[in-house]
């Protein structure tokens, strides 16, 4: 039967909101990207943590439209945190997000899975337009898809586009503004499963469709949108009390009936040019990325590679980036008369801002890696050949995604839990994510690393800052998988989990995708990451400057003293007076106190300090070394890596950073929980103060515990 359907037009609104929406592994964010470019920004859904990510477009001259990018989900039933998003912002008029159109996003050389979801939101009687995506592999297959057929079968405008090769988009952003079908008829005839039941629904409440009436019976318990309207909440809830109608088996009868005609629409709709089809790459490919041995031993490898890679390739433009800020120091403190701001300038701001900007490039290759990696589709294998390993210890192949994500950054790894279903899963994922080492800990191994290991050392052709590199990363990942397995005993539940994974076919790399990543990673860490350390830099220079009464100017009495004068030359009394002075500053009577109960770990006071204003975010750490450093130095013409490799260490006579105190601190930093912005998201994402403090704690006396084995063994 074909659609009958009305038309509405928005072309003479000056601004549309338009959803995009589909299953995952659709390439939704691929045309997201494309459509809107770097017009983009994030937030979070109304009153939840969710990230919403929404980018607007210029269709002409007179429209503007805001593309929001919701959660992927199979179907208009949410089982997880991000399914119920979509749903709410599709199935709710009233919500602030709810949109003019909706595009839904198909996988079109997989058309028949993703047809689900299309029925369904066309039963929502809501503007829509059909994107079929990767139509070059529909292309490349030989198969053929009657996009105007299928438009008349649908009742809905068709499009088909290739988010990845940019083709189709202009006609996409166009179709906006045309005018648009809505269809008139259900897709099935939802009202036979449950006809008293949709009648009185429809009765108390206004809505759209027979299937919206539907959706209120089958995921009552899951809508907010009845909170502000207690009284039709409550004689909902009163109809529904008296059914007793078993919501899974109606939801299993409308599956049936949708693909019966489903398989209808796609036998009319789509010609197979090739009856017989050879095995395709990805499945050739599979047999060795997915082996249960190869598999492992190619993803071990793979970060390996990323590794070495990591500290050969960005070697150079750090240097350059540390040249370039001596320079300015010299510059400043040649140019600039003395004084308080011209120290502020040098053994401040441009000092915090040097332990922030030199590791933009390791920051960005982890990145970019890891944007490859997803784009690929080979992150997606990664969780597939990890569920059985992971379930031993009370995880599964979902929890992957979180603990990879977590080498970039704990905070939108813990976000991306919502995935998942189980409850007990879910929060143990949520717990052991931060030991993975995310980028914010990659400044600090870098520059211990370089203090205690010689660049030049190598085993074999492995360059052995790699490979102390990737042991680090490898120890955290270890460390989670451990507390995971003690939290399984500990927590108890009695859902019982699943893993269904749909694997995307390998593609290669989308760059511009890749680059939009990258551009947005480093953004975030120089200006959310930097703004935090240059304001603890400056605060620290003020603490370093500045001591109580008149001790800085005894310190300067004492070496005016003309003994002094022929004792020592200019250089070295310069020395001892910022050393002397920086030791009885705040800062340094902050570190004295914290000295003894760090002591037994290889850490002295100016470490102790470094330790303190890193609770803000790992990374402050370089910073607070660089400014106390040059606070406590007067040779600017130095880097910070030199400066500390020049400390030595009062008792001994021996380099502080010895190899015990450098593995000792690099351990310390693998476990210990150095960053409030997680504590602060793992509290909004399990909505109780008890998980965070149980995650503070068990991750600082492992981090003491470990720390304090390190150095007694290695000292």
């Amino acid at each position: 039967m074909e659609a009958n359907h009305s038309f509405v037009n928005f072309s003479e609104k000056t601004f549309l909101k338009v959803a995009l929406v589909g299953n995952p592994n659709s390439g939704k964010s691929t045309l997201f990207n494309a459509l809107t470019g770097l017009n983009q920004k994030t937030g979070n859904f109304p009153g939840v943590t969710v990230e919403k990510k929404s980018g607007f477009a210029k269709l002409n001259t007179a429209v503007t439209v805001e593309f929001i990018d919701l959660p992927g989900t199979y179907s208009l039933y949410p089982k997880s945190i991000d399914e119920h998003i979509a749903f709410e912002v599709l199935c709710n008029p009233d919500n602030e997000d709810h949109p003019d159109i909706t595009i839904i996003v198909t996988d079109a050389s997989n058309l028949k899975r993703s047809l689900f979801l299309v029925s369904q939101i066309i039963d929502l009687k809501i503007p829509v337009i059909l994107a079929l995506n990767m139509m070059d592999l529909v292309e490349k297959d030989g198969d053929v898809i009657d996009a105007i057929r299928l438009s008349e079968k649908l009742g809905v405008k068709v499009v088909g586009v290739s988010a990845r090769n940019k083709e189709g988009i202009e006609t996409l952003k166009q179709s906006l503004l045309l005018p648009l079908p809505v269809p008139q008829y259900d897709f099935i005839d939802i009202k036979k499963l449950a006809p008293e039941l949709v009648d009185k629904i429809a009765s108390t409440i206004k809505v759209n469709s027979d299937f919206v009436a539907f959706q209120i019976i089958n995921n009552f318990s899951e809508i907010n949108y009845f909170d502000t309207k207690s009284k039709k909440k409550e004689k909902i809830a009163a109809i529904l009390n008296a059914s007793k109608i078993d919501t899974n088996k109606l939801q299993s009868q409308e599956t049936v009936e949708r693909y019966k005609v489903i398989n209808r629409i796609v036998e009319d709709c789509i010609t197979h040019r090739s009856a017989i089809k050879t095995e395709s790459l990805t499945n050739k490919l599979d047999r060795i990325l997915t082996h249960r041995l190869w598999g492992y031993l190619i993803f071990l490898t793979v970060l390996f590679f990323i590794f070495q890679t990591i500290f050969f390739l960005a070697a150079f433009p750090m240097q350059w980036i540390e040249a370039l800020f001596v320079y300015f120091s010299e510059i400043a403190k040649q140019t600039l008369p003395p004084g308080e701001l011209t120290n502020l300038l040098v053994n401040g701001i441009l000092a915090g801002l040097s332990g922030v900007v030199v590791f933009v490039p390791q920051i960005a290759l982890l990145f970019t890696f890891i944007a490859i990696l997803e784009d690929t589709g080979y992150m997606a294998r990664v969780s597939f050949i990890m569920d059985k390993l992971m379930r031993r210890f009370g995880l599964n192949g979902r929890s992957v995604i979180p603990l990879v994500s977590g080498i970039a950054c704990a905070i939108p790894a813990i976000m991306s839990t919502r995935t998942m279903s189980s409850w007990k899963e879910r929060t143990i994922t949520i717990m052991v994510t931060p030991l993975m080492s995310c980028s914010a800990r990659l400044p600090v191994y870098t520059l211990l690393i370089s203090l205690v290991v010689p660049a030049n050392k190598t085993v074999g052709f492995f360059n052995y800052q790699g490979l102390i590199l990737m042991s680090l990363y490898l120890i955290g990942f270890i460390a989670a998988l451990t507390a995971a397995l003690v939290m399984q005993w500990i927590l108890k539940a009695r859902e019982k989990s699943y893993f269904i994974m749909e694997l995307p076919v390998y593609r290669t790399p989308q760059w511009h995708t890749v680059s939009l990543t990258i551009y947005d990673k480093v953004k975030s860490f120089l200006f959310d990451a930097g703004k935090i350390i240059l304001a603890i830099s400056v605060l620290l220079w003020f603490l370093s400057s500045h001591a109580p009464s008149d001790r800085f100017e005894k310190i300067d009495k004492k070496y005016e003293n003309p003994e002094m004068l022929t004792r020592y030359s200019g250089a070295e009394i310069e020395a001892k007076v910022s050393s002397e002075k920086l030791q009885v500053s705040y800062a340094g009577i902050l570190g004295k106190s914290i000295e003894p109960a760090i002591a037994p770990l290889g850490f002295d006071w100016k470490i102790g300090i470094a330790l303190v204003t890193s609770f803000a975010a790992r990374e402050v750490f370089v910073g607070t070394m660089a400014t106390i450093y040059s606070v406590g130095n007067s040779e600017n013409s130095q880097t910070i890596r030199e400066k500390m490799q020049a400390e030595v260490n009062p008792n001994t006579g021996a380099p502080l950073f010895s190899v015990a105190v450098g593995f000792s601190l690099m351990i310390f930093y693998a476990f210990a929980m150095q960053c409030m912005s997680t504590l602060a998201v793992v509290y909004r994402e399990t909505k109780n103060w008890k998980w965070p403090l149980i995650q503070f704690l068990f991750m600082g006396i492992l981090a003491y515990v470990s720390s304090f084995i390190v150095f007694q063994l290695l000292k």
